[in-house]
């Protein structure tokens, strides 16, 4: 892996996790946030491609709002972007990629494509997948990285494991869709599919032509909009008029499920998305009586919640199976089982 091209990270840091109201917000959003150790999501993002041999500094792309944020916590850990591509408007990851492809060089540089909030616990088994993949990324394939499932998850998108390939590394059969529960508990009895855990490694120039090839308005649109772009010391402001010209397209959507030469790795690497405070309730540590307690809290007669209390006292006395999670002036209580309903709640807030 330590060849003349090494790999540049691309974080993508665009989300606003407003699943994770009421901590994560759009002037706050999750990624910032230390929810699971000591460190943002975006610094152990960061660090898990810091390894100087393997790895160039990063470019991350991200909200402008979000500039300064971002450098800093990167300065924290050692990890300063190299280039910190601030887009103008959010049109999802096939155009937010371009940018980064485009800032990379367009040529044949390996880049390691991750979402900057999601949490890998296994780093090792991480860093064995993308030296497995190196070798077909050289010779032109576009990999992505299969999360060994554990439950019949209908919240992630599934990939269906084809035939290998070379050592590790599979050719993917078919992308399927967030399915019903039926479908996930078929395809994780069948053994031979994997969760989409968004993370991508190929070269710079093979993305920008399957781009070409089959999304070639967001190609146009991103070109256009960074030859125009402001520059300043490593920020990038692409051009705002071109960029919004892009269509907003997942690079699933617009890429990897049309393209011919996609490679999958399988990988068990303990990866979560951190998409609820079910999952966080879930990858936490907790005490004997399950309760996952952060902040001042005091849990009394009281088994299997999640309470973070953020500058309030939270105080319970014989319940179970709650999320409570107080931050600034709100105060979130659900059961347990229904935090992706967070979204209707802020719908509900709005009106």
């Amino acid at each position: 892996m330590a060849s003349s091209n090494p790999i540049i990270p691309v974080i993508l840091s665009g989300g606003s996790g407003t699943r994770l109201w009421p901590m994560s917000r759009p002037e706050m959003p999750k990624q910032l946030l230390a929810l699971t150790a000591e460190h943002t999501m975006l610094q152990l993002t960061a660090k898990r491609a810091s390894i100087a041999e393997r790895f160039a500094p990063p470019i991350v792309v991200a909200n402008a709002y979000h500039a300064d944020l971002i450098d800093a916590q990167l300065a924290e850990v050692d990890a300063a972007a190299d280039s910190l591509i601030l887009e103008p408007t959010g049109r999802n990851t096939a155009p937010a990629i371009a940018l980064a492809a485009i800032a990379a060089g367009g040529g044949e540089q390996p880049l390691l494509v991750m979402p900057s909030d999601h949490v890998i616990a296994d780093l090792p088994a991480f860093h064995a997948a993308i030296h497995r993949a190196m070798p077909m990324v050289a010779d032109g394939w576009m990999v992505t990285f299969g999360v060994t499932p554990d439950a019949p998850e209908t919240g992630y998108g599934y990939i269906q494991v084809g035939e290998a390939i070379a050592d590790g590394v599979h050719r993917v059969k078919r992308f399927v869709e967030k399915p019903p529960r039926a479908d996930a508990e078929a395809m994780l009895a069948s053994g031979d599919h994997a969760w989409n855990g968004g993370i991508f490694l190929f070269r710079a120039d093979k993305y920008l032509a399957a781009l070409a090839t089959y999304a070639p308005e967001i190609l146009a649109a991103v070109e256009k909009s960074m030859a125009t772009a402001r520059r300043e010391g490593n920020r990038i402001w692409p051009d705002s008029q071109a960029f919004a010209a892009s269509p907003s397209d997942s690079i699933d959507y617009a890429v990897m499920e049309k393209a011919e030469r996609v490679a999958v790795v399988p990988v068990a690497m303990g990866w979560s998305d951190v998409g609820s405070w079910d999952a966080l309730h879930a990858i936490s540590e907790s005490d004997a009586g399950g309760n996952v307690c952060r902040g001042d809290v005091v849990a009394i007669d009281t088994a299997n919640c999640f309470i973070r209390a953020d500058g309030k006292r939270v105080a319970l006395i014989g319940v179970s199976d709650l999320i409570v999670v107080a931050s600034g002036d709100d105060v979130l209580i659900l059961p347990r089982g229904r935090s992706q309903e967070i979204k209707q709640l802020l719908e509900a807030m709005k009106k």
